[in-house]
């Protein structure tokens, strides 16, 4: 049981990590579309890190913490440097865990890790039409409201 938990930890770990970047790279990104988009995966990854900790819990483990690897989020050019990251990002860590998971004894978590690296793949393929411009990312606008237009700000909320 103790191998299961510590490859949960560091799985928790690993995709802490990742939303952490994510994070990091909504505050620099200001187009609303692919912003809205960021905000889907990282909504998508708070509730997957939700799920891995309460297997963590119930296995009697504690939380590991995590600490992103320094980014930078501003800059000429940034966005699309930092969409491009985080595609490649994703890839690697499917490409990393894929194998792992599927090797895993336990069908319960190993479900949930697979469900997990799906959605990180889902993520990957808005990263990709992000870049090639595309602006339906999480579905089309209705023709009547008109085009989305503007630039969102770096925080959730301004009090």
């Amino acid at each position: 049981m103790s191998g299961l938990l510590a490859l949960l930890q560091e799985f928790y770990r690993d995709k802490l990590a990742m939303l952490l970047r994510h994070q990091t790279a909504a505050k620099a990104i200001t187009d609303y579309n692919v912003n809205n988009t960021y905000q889907y995966v990282i909504n998508r990854e708070e509730t997957q890190l939700s799920w891995i900790a309460a297997a963590i819990t119930d296995l009697g483990g504690s939380l590991p913490d995590a600490s992103p690897a320094p980014r930078e989020g501003g800059g000429k050019g940034a966005a699309q440097r930092l969409i491009e990251e985080d595609a490649r990002d994703v890839q690697a860590f499917v490409d990393r865990w894929k194998p792992r998971v599927d090797a895993m004894p336990n069908a319960r978590h190993a479900k949930m890790l697979r469900l997990v690296l799906g959605e990180a793949l889902e993520a990957r393929r808005f990263f990709e039409q992000a870049l090639a411009g595309r602006d339906d990312l999480l579905g089309r606008r209705a023709d009547s409201l008109g085009p989305a237009f503007g630039d969102v700000l770096p925080t959730r909320w301004i009090e």
